[in-house]
Formats: structure tokens, C-alpha cells, sequence
């Protein structure tokens, strides 16, 4: 099966107004035979979010209309096309019971769905980490080095992973390394090694699977995957099934680079 299980919707906030269609009937050109729209979940009210616009997830009055429109999808484009309903749902350090609580209410209407963390807690407040590289620069200086940013991101991923957010958990956790996004910022080059491995036996201990994320190849400061190359196959050695995911968010990014990694997908190597 080939497979784009990482995609955004004009229901973003952050994203474009490209049409369902317009992403489907490229699927379907692009010889396809399954997608998951994995829109960002709309956050907890009570937390606020730290970017600028306050646009990192969908608005909760327009979930149902995002529901519904994907039914409707999948039934038109049935013969030609497997369309999931799904959320990348946000892991958010001191939120764990409105994350269940939302999982509760709309978990059963989701297919297949991505966990993400994108958001650090540090000193009482939130950082969207991967919103821009001046964000990440100065929350490297308040947390006091990139080593400490990277193991902040790391607790707060393996947390996600092992916490228990109930019967409709996300099967799958998303771009693992995505505190990379913006490492050629950087002096010198971290050594994340011994952290990535730790995720990756965790995700394999928890029976989860890996979103093999590619928008980090077209991210200028990133220029790599998420995770990169040897993580993908030390992933396949492991057993952890991996889902493509070009996390498009127009239409010109859907199936972004899947040619350099479908054989990861299909073979192993």
C-alpha cells in the first residue's frame, strides 16, 4: 500500500485554503492507494497558545464541519482512494487529562491519528519550539544550551509516548526529531544519538508506530528527515511499523521526497 499519512486541510489555521480535492486528485495521480488528513486538533481551552497569531490548532467550532466533510470525501472518492479521518493531536506537559478529555469526545470518530509535541514547558511558560528559528534561539538562551533544549524535547516526546491518554491514544508519533528543524542554526551539531535510540525502543516497547516525516528536507535550517536516514532503518531493524508522512500543508508539498524513502517503506533499506 502506498501511503501519505501525514497531511493538512484548508482547516488549518496556519496553512493554505487548498481545497480536500485538490490534495485527493493528487493522491490519485500520484498513484496513491491511501490517505490520512491529520489536521492539528484544536488545543485545550484553558491553554494558551504561544505563537503570535494563537493559530497552532484547528478551532474547535469548526471540528465538526472538518468531520463531516471527510465523510462526505470518502464516500465520492471510494472507488478511486482509502481517505482516513485523523488529527495530529499535540502532547502538551500539565495537559494530559484535557487531552484525554478531547480524545473521549472524538477519538471514535478518527481512523488514524498522530501524536506531536510541539510545545515546551520551561519555567511555567510554553514555547512552540519549531514556530521559527528566532523562537528556537531565544529559548535555547532561557533554558541555558541546545544539549538542554534537545533533552527538554526529548523528556517531553518520551512522556507523550509512554503517558496514557486512554482507549484512543494516536497509534502513531510524529516527527520525532523535530527539535532538528533548525539545527544548522546552531554552532555545533548536537549528539542526540543516545536520546533517539531510547524513543525508538520506547515506541516499540508501547506497540506505536513511527510517522517518517520528510518535511524536514525542505526546511532550510533542518535538510534532513525527521528521523533522519539511520534512525529510519535502526526503526525498520526494530520491528516499528513506519507510516510516510510529507506533512503537506499545500498541495505543492504532498508526497514531498517520498521516492528517497519508499524504500525504507517497502524493502527495509
Amino acid at each position: 500500500m502506498k501511503k501519505d499519512g501525514h497531511i493538512h486541510t484548508p482547516y488549518c489555521p496556519h496553512g493554505t485554503l487548498d481545497s480536500f480535492q485538490e490534495y485527493i486528485e493528487k493522491a490519485i495521480k500520484s498513484g496513491f492507494d491511501e490517505i490520512t488528513f491529520t489536521e492539528h486538533a484544536p488545543l485545550p481551552l484553558n491553554f494558551i497558545d504561544p505563537t503570535p497569531d494563537q493559530d497552532s490548532g484547528m478551532n474547535i467550532n469548526k471540528l465538526e464541519s472538518y468531520l463531516s466533510d471527510l465523510n462526505d470525501l470518502k464516500k465520492q472518492y471510494r472507488k478511486d482512494i482509502i481517505i482516513s479521518s485523523g488529527l495530529e493531536i499535540d502532547f502538551i506537559s500539565g495537559f494530559e487529562h484535557e487531552i484525554i478529555s478531547f480524545l473521549n469526545i472524538y477519538g471514535k470518530y478518527l481512523d488514524d491519528s498522530i501524536l506531536s509535541v510541539h510545545f515546551l514547558h520551561f519555567q511555567n511558560t510554553y514555547t512552540c519550539i519549531d514556530f521559527s528559528k528566532n523562537t528556537y534561539l531565544e529559548f535555547i538562551k532561557q533554558v541555558g544550551s541546545p544539549i538542554s533544549v534537545y533533552r527538554l524535547y526529548y523528556k517531553t516526546l518520551m512522556d507523550s509516548i509512554t503517558s496514557d491518554l486512554g482507549k484512543y491514544k494516536p497509534k502513531r508519533i510524529g516527527h520525532i526529531t523535530l527539535v532538528h528543524k533548525f539545527q544548522h542554526a546552531l554552532s555545533e551539531k548536537v549528539d542526540d544519538q543516545e536520546e533517539i535510540v531510547s524513543i525508538l525502543k520506547e515506541i516499540k516497547h508501547q506497540h506505536l508506530q513511527l510517522d517518517l516525516n520528510s518535511a524536514g528536507l525542505a526546511k532550510p535550517y533542518c535538510m534532513e528527515s525527521y528521523p533522519p536516514p539511520p534512525y529510519i532503518i535502526m526503526a525498520k531493524q526494530l520491528g516499528i511499523p513506519l507510516v510516510f508522512g510529507s506533512d503537506a500543508h499545500q498541495v505543492n508539498d504532498l508526497h514531498q521526497f517520498y521516492d528517497e524513502f519508499k524504500l525504507f517503506i517497502e524493502n527495509g533499506e
